[in-house]
């Protein structure tokens, strides 16, 4: 039997992505050249967003810094830090510390890779010194998304299902 007294009126609804890897082309969102973003759930009263990272090229993607926890499970393809030794395949968690500043890097050989992240707080992106040259936060992420679903038809609130 399912629960049978009435939910809290004040209670955020639920989120429901189906599917969560899009079959529109329009929801990933570019981030830069062959990289684009999908949003999950963009919770700006917590500060945090949870999306799904999609790299098409090999290379190097940024240096950055977090100050609170990043979680990822790799989807497909695999990607590493070069500031670290292991590699996060297909199938991988990532637990990602406060304060860590890491790299991100695609192999060579891989076609397309795809990682569900939850991003907490603020990203900065630094130089290898550590020296800022930006940031993302919940705010930005809603921002771009706007912008792009704005500019390719469908429309500035499609992201509004998102936010929480």
């Amino acid at each position: 039997m399912a629960y049978q007294l009435p939910f809290p009126p004040d209670a955020l609804s639920e989120i429901v992505v189906n599917p969560a890897i899009p079959v529109d082309e329009r929801v990933w969102v570019p981030q830069a050249e062959n990289v684009a973003f999908r949003p999950l759930c963009l919770n700006r009263s917590q500060g945090y967003w949870m999306n799904l990272l999609r790299v098409r090229k090999s290379g190097v993607l940024s240096c950055h810094r977090h100050p609170q926890t990043v979680h990822g499970f790799v989807l497909k393809g695999r990607w590493r830090y070069l500031e670290h030794d292991w590699m996060a395949e297909a199938g991988s968690y990532v637990f990602e510390p406060p304060g860590e500043t890491h790299t991100l890097y695609v192999p060579e050989d891989v076609e397309e890779m795809i990682t569900l992240f939850q991003v907490n707080g603020v990203m900065y992106y630094t130089d290898p010194y550590g020296n800022n040259t930006g940031y993302e936060d919940v705010f930005t992420k809603i921002e771009m998304c706007r912008k792009h679903y704005t500019e390719n038809g469908l429309g500035a609130d499609y992201v509004d299902q998102f936010i929480r």
